[in-house]
């Protein structure tokens, strides 16, 4: 439902700490931090991070807009300098006619049909995780849904498992993504990029271990589209995404280098391994502590799948599947903060934003607004039912962003997290201690302690002879 944008009244936030500002207060609790400044001061409140002014915004109007805007009035902030030797200057940072012409030929890759055809391997590779669990036996439920859905995302983009280097490129990315998320939380957002700290040595060794694995077998996938001579003819041959990568081709008939091939490639697997498999830890936190849902969940996977794996034609009717990993995406939201920078004549909600200013929107704020979501802080599925009387206005969920830089891989991530979850779900529940889990706000929204669950096998009923 849209929602009117309402006159923007940028009101000044709290004092902060020259020259640092607010960084201390919002590297110590950023997730605390932001929501103070909501509830304290309200929809649009001035603050800084290190000497930059920054503008913090709640109202799904205002965050509409922003999104929205075109790029000669709001453009993309580069995250730290972490975060740019995992994707290089892939389409997330790209820029201007860089950028469209990337989107261009990545979009093809995630449309709806070819996520359609990655559907079997990820109820595959779900499917062949429940097989090695035991009735009674422990699992890390955040590793686990990391091995899914990192054997799911190295399938569907490489083709293949990659076998002995799946757990050493998994490693690799986590150690990654913490050092994206302590950069962000502190003073390394401001270290000049030949600084080498410990932390900034581990991430070059780990982006080393990814660089040698995909330039390989981006190596062998060019020698391969190259013996077939028709680079369009080989992606149909062999249906991945690191193939129809290589043969995608702009306006002009030119392909991405190898090292766009790479960013792009990396990007996409980092999206959909770990946003998915956040997710998906935090359905399995909630569920846990929610009987009626996944009774619900066990009524209805019953119902559709009749004892069978899903399948793609399944994903329409298994609403409630879908329906938890929404809720689960609001109260928990893998990307949970989304920064733009101000250029010369910008303006919100009729109010000229000066150029230079970074504007943030956070998805974990503004999906926990009881303005939105009565009960903001409770898990209820229900709410995202067809019939339910509160209506959720435009940009008050936006876990995937919006605007014309809304992830290109949404729709492969919704599809996956559903068919995972009813792959798993029919066969297992996952009994956790009924606690509040903390969360840790790094690169992505990720439990700040581990989550240990007992697993207790579910008897299926199977389908019907004939």
């Amino acid at each position: 439902m849209p929602v009117s944008t309402p006159p923007l009244n940028p009101v000044r936030g709290p004092r902060g700490l020259p020259p640092l500002g607010h960084l201390f207060a919002f590297g110590k609790d950023p997730l605390g931090f932001l929501t103070r400044l909501r509830d304290d001061f309200g929809d649009a409140v001035t603050w800084s991070l290190g000497p930059r002014r920054s503008l913090f915004i709640s109202h799904p109007g205002h965050i509409r807009e922003l999104l929205a805007a075109r790029e000669d009035t709001y453009e993309i902030l580069e995250i730290g300098w972490a975060f740019r030797q995992i994707t290089g200057q892939s389409v997330i940072l790209s820029k201007g006619d860089d950028w469209r012409r990337k989107r261009s030929l990545v979009q093809p890759t995630v449309r709806p049909r070819q996520v359609r055809s990655y559907a079997d391997a990820m109820v595959e590779c779900a499917g062949a995780a429940a097989d090695g669990w035991r009735d009674g036996g422990r699992i890390d439920v955040r590793r686990e849904m990391a091995l899914i859905t990192q054997r799911i995302v190295l399938r569907t983009l490489f083709g293949n498992d990659l076998g002995q280097q799946t757990d050493a490129l998994g490693d690799a990315m986590d150690v990654a993504e913490q050092a994206v998320g302590a950069e962000l939380r502190g003073i390394g957002l401001f270290l000049p990029a030949w600084v080498r700290t410990p932390s900034r040595r581990r991430l070059l060794a780990a982006v080393a271990t990814i660089d040698g694995e995909v330039h390989r077998l981006i190596g062998e996938r060019r020698d391969r589209t190259g013996a077939v001579g028709d680079p369009a003819h080989a992606a149909e041959e062999r249906d991945d995404l690191l193939t129809r990568l290589l043969a995608a081709r702009d306006e002009e008939g030119r392909p991405l280098s190898p090292k766009e091939v790479r960013n792009e490639a990396v990007t996409l697997w980092a999206a959909g391994h770990e946003t998915t498999s956040t997710a998906l830890t935090w359905a399995f936190h909630l569920l846990a502590r929610a009987p009626e849902a996944r009774a619900r969940l066990e009524a209805e996977l019953q119902e559709v799948l009749a004892g069978r794996p899903p399948a793609i034609d399944d994903y329409e009717r298994l609403t409630w599947t879908q329906q938890i990993i929404k809720e689960a995406m609001r109260l928990y939201p893998p990307v949970w903060l989304i920064p733009a920078v101000a250029r010369e004549g910008a303006t919100l909600g009729g109010t000229r934003i000066p150029a230079g200013t970074i504007v943030w929107c956070s998805t974990w704020t503004t999906h926990r607004d009881p303005r939105w979501f009565p009960e903001p802080d409770r898990f209820r599925p229900e709410r995202w039912d067809a019939d339910a009387p509160d209506v959720v206005p435009d940009h008050a969920w936006y876990p995937f962003g919006g605007g014309p830089r809304t992830c290109l891989g949404a729709r492969f991530a919704q599809v996956e997290a559903a068919l995972v979850l009813a792959t798993l779900a029919q066969r297992f529940h996952l009994d956790l201690p009924d606690a509040e889990v903390p969360p840790r706000a790094g690169l992505l929204l990720q439990p700040a302690t581990p989550l240990h669950a007992t697993l207790r096998g579910v008897n299926r009923q199977p389908a019907p002879a004939g």
